[in-house]
C-alpha cells in the first residue's frame, strides 16, 4: 500500500499549509485502504497530534497564541472529546458521520475568505457561555469521528469575527491539539484489547510521512506560497474523498 504513505504525506502539506492537520482526512483513507475502523481513530489522531504540535510551535512563536483568549473553547471540548473518543459507535454510524463532518470541511474551506479582518471592526464578545458550549458540541463530535475538530471551529470564529485570520489559525492548532490528545486518551481505553493496540504498528510509516508533510506544508503556509490555490486544491480533495465516503455509506445502509 505504497500510495497510503504518499497520500497521507500529500495531505498532511495541503492541510498543514493552510493551518489545520488533516485527522478528518487521514480518517477517510485508512476506511477506504480497509483498516479496522476500530484502530483508525487512534492512527489518524497520532498522525494529527504530530502535525498539529509543528502548527502550535509556529504560532506560539509568532506571538499569535493567546491561552486567556483560548481556554473558554477548550476547557469543556477536552473532556468532551475524551468521551466521544471512549464511546462505542457502529461502522456505518462511523462512516456516514465523517463523510458528513468531510463534506462540511471542504464546503467551508473551498468558500473561505482568505482576507484578514482588523481589529477595529471587530464587535465586542461577550458571550459567557457561547464558548463552552461550543466547545462541548465540537469536542464530542471531533472524539467520536477522531479529528481535532479545529475545522469546525474556524467557521464559528470567523462568524463571530472573534480576531484576525492568524490569530483564528492559532486558536484551531491549539484546540486540534489539546483534542487530538483527549480523543487518542479515549480511543486507546475504548480498545483496552493488546492484540488490536499492537495491530497499528505495520502502519508506522504514516508517522514519518506527516511529519515530513506537516513540516512542508507549515513553511509553504507560511512564506504564502499561493494560499489560494493550495485551499482550494485541499477543498478539492476534502470534497472528493467525502463523495467516495458517503457512496460507501449509503451502500452499507441501503
Amino acid at each position: 500500500m505504497i500510495w497510503l504513505p504518499f497520500s497521507f504525506f500529500v495531505t498532511a502539506i495541503l492541510y498543514a499549509s493552510v493551518g489545520f492537520a488533516g485527522g478528518s482526512t487521514y480518517n477517510a483513507l485508512l476506511v477506504l485502504a480497509e483498516t479496522d475502523y476500530r484502530i483508525l481513530p487512534t492512527i489518524a489522531l497520532l498522525c494529527n497530534l504530530i502535525v498539529a504540535c509543528g502548527g502550535t510551535y509556529r504560532f506560539a512563536r509568532a506571538g499569535h497564541v493567546e491561552i486567556k483568549r483560548i481556554y473558554p473553547w477548550i476547557i469543556t471540548s477536552v473532556p468532551a472529546a475524551w468521551l466521544g473518543g471512549y464511546l462505542k459507535i457502529s461502522e456505518t454510524m462511523f462512516v456516514g458521520l465523517l463523510g458528513v463532518s468531510l463534506l462540511a470541511a471542504g464546503l467551508r474551506m473551498l468558500f473561505k475568505k482568505t482576507d484578514e479582518i482588523t481589529l477595529e471592526k471587530l464587535p465586542v464578545y461577550n458571550w459567557k457561555f457561547f464558548s463552552p458550549v461550543v466547545g462541548i458540541i465540537l469536542g464530542l463530535l471531533a472524539g467520536l469521528v477522531g479529528i481535532g475538530g479545529g475545522i469546525f471551529l474556524a467557521p464559528v470564529l470567523h462568524l463571530l469575527r472573534w480576531d484576525n485570520a492568524k490569530k483564528i489559525a492559532a486558536t484551531c492548532s491549539v484546540f486540534i491539539l489539546v483534542n487530538s490528545i483527549a480523543g487518542l486518551a479515549g480511543q486507546t481505553m475504548k480498545l483496552g484489547d493488546m492484540q488490536l493496540l499492537a495491530s497499528i504498528a505495520p502502519y508506522w510509516i504514516l508517522f514519518p510521512a506527516v511529519l515530513a508533510g506537516g513540516q512542508i506544508g507549515s513553511y509553504m503556509g507560511a512564506v504564502r506560497l499561493n494560499p489560494d490555490m493550495l485551499r482550494v486544491l485541499t477543498a478539492f480533495l476534502i470534497l472528493y474523498v467525502a463523495g467516495r465516503l458517503l457512496l460507501r455509506w449509503h451502500g452499507m445502509v441501503f
